[in-house]
């Protein structure tokens, strides 16, 4: 706090009369929360930071940051969801009928989108929703929102892993021995249990947010987090319950957001970017047309 404020520059000349008021010598709370209230940039703390190197790796060289959450606090998505459809049943065979539906789209612009929404690597994937905000999402452009993005990743994907590794379901592909929209991928997804979906968490994850911080746009934003997810399935790493499922993981790991600080403060400072951007004039510099054809819209 800096004497230039007229209300810091009084304290400082009577304290005297802060005594006698007083009789400590010291400001009341009250008068500090009203000092603080007036000047708040004086008192409050630092911004969450935006730099990767700030924040850290989850595990070294991954790429991907450090969540928000502790992973105790993260949804326990064994206790949370259902067991996987057992095989033969009502469920399992639905499963596979949506699957055998989707194999139509192979190399389609849809087909093509599903491997575009396999890549969680930024900055490219701060891209997924560029579109459906009308906004550009970056380091640059956006710094708190495309780092909210970065860090609520982890804690949504991370989320799905108590089921995951617990009941570890075979992926489609591997079931049925054929081939996926991201073949580069197949030998790591096959040791890796298919229920629920990360992927679907997480998709449905950032829609939600974006979604709270951008209320005129969340239908476009919550159609994308839903094709995100969708994605999965056309892609043929997962069953439809597994997304299903997988994005009822993400909306817990979102409420679980909603109680930490530090989220809390990214996400107000990313609110005031996206306001800033629009003034600005800014617009996705994506071909937006050619998504919403991918997506039959």
């Amino acid at each position: 706090m800096t004497p230039a404020n007229p209300l810091l520059a009084a304290a400082a000349v009577d304290a005297p009369a802060r005594r006698l008021a007083f009789g400590s010598g010291l400001l009341s709370a009250r008068l500090s929360a009203l000092l603080c209230a007036t000047m708040l940039s004086a008192c409050q703390t630092a911004p969450p930071p935006t730099s990767p190197e700030a924040v850290g790796e989850f595990r070294a060289g991954s790429g991907y940051l450090k969540g928000y959450l502790d992973r105790k606090a993260l949804p326990d998505s064994l206790a949370l969801l259902p067991k996987p459809p057992a095989d033969g049943s009502a469920q399992a065979s639905a499963d596979l009928a949506v699957y055998r539906a989707t194999r139509s789209l192979r190399d389609t612009p849809r087909w093509m989108l599903a491997l575009a929404d396999d890549n969680l690597k930024f900055p490219k994937a701060a891209e997924t929703f560029s579109c459906a905000l009308d906004l550009p999402i970056s380091p640059e452009t956006t710094p708190h929102l495309n780092m909210m993005l970065r860090r609520s990743l982890l804690d949504a994907g991370l989320a799905t892993y108590a089921a995951k590794d617990s009941y570890q379901r075979q992926r489609p592909f591997a079931a049925l021995k054929e081939g996926t929209c991201a073949p580069a991928s197949e030998a790591a997804l096959a040791k890796d249990g298919s229920y629920p979906s990360g992927h679907a968490a997480i998709g449905w994850g950032w829609a939600l947010l974006l979604a709270e911080l951008a209320p005129d746009r969340a239908d476009a934003l919550l159609q994308r987090g839903h094709a995100f997810g969708q994605s999965r399935v056309i892609c043929g790493v997962h069953w439809q319950s597994d997304v299903d499922q997988g994005r009822l993981v993400g909306a817990a790991a979102v409420a679980r957001l909603h109680a930490d600080p530090t989220f809390k403060a990214q996400a107000a400072l990313a609110r005031t970017e996206i306001e800033h951007a629009r003034a600005k004039g800014l617009k996705s510099p994506l071909n937006c047309a050619a998504e919403a054809q991918a997506l039959g819209r």
